[in-house]
């Protein structure tokens, strides 16, 4: 009988979704006890967890899902290929943590094709579109039907 308002809040939690409170909510409540942290602390540092973990789950899935194909750190990076850049600041730059284990995580980047939205692909577009102003006219609206449609010369 004593196990039934566990089996209830574990039912509760996992309806929820909030699985990291589930995981952890009796390990910090010792914690809190023992520090004689109030409730609201409590609840606050079970709130930060979940957060923390739905936001670490949530760039796992995105990685994932972009199927990049190797996930690199800026720890392997080699700064001598290109000597002009410039070491300290793109360390200081990337995001950091307190910890190191997290400060090589949050340094992990994913190598992979170009994406419609990279920088190179989005710089050539503009050289394309003035090339293709320059040798052929710029693009007119067509007045033949009811609606407007574009009609390009290329």
């Amino acid at each position: 009988m004593t196990d039934t308002p566990q089996v209830l809040l574990a039912h509760h939690l996992k309806t929820l979704k909030l699985p990291t409170f589930l995981r952890e909510y009796d390990k910090i409540a010792r914690q809190c006890a023992s520090e004689g942290v109030d409730h609201v602390r409590y609840l606050l540092r079970l709130a930060e967890l979940e957060l923390i973990d739905r936001e670490r789950r949530m760039v796992e899935r995105r990685i994932k899902a972009a199927r990049f194909p190797v996930v690199k750190s800026l720890d392997s990076f080699d700064f001598k290929v290109i000597p002009s850049l410039n070491k300290a600041l793109v360390l200081e730059l990337a995001p950091a943590s307190t910890s190191s284990a997290a400060r090589t995580s949050s340094r992990s980047a994913t190598v992979g094709p170009a994406r419609p939205t990279s920088p190179s692909v989005s710089a050539w577009r503009p050289a394309r579109r003035a090339s293709r102003s320059a040798s052929s006219p710029p693009p007119r609206w067509s007045t033949n039907s009811s609606r407007p449609a574009m009609t390009s010369s290329c």
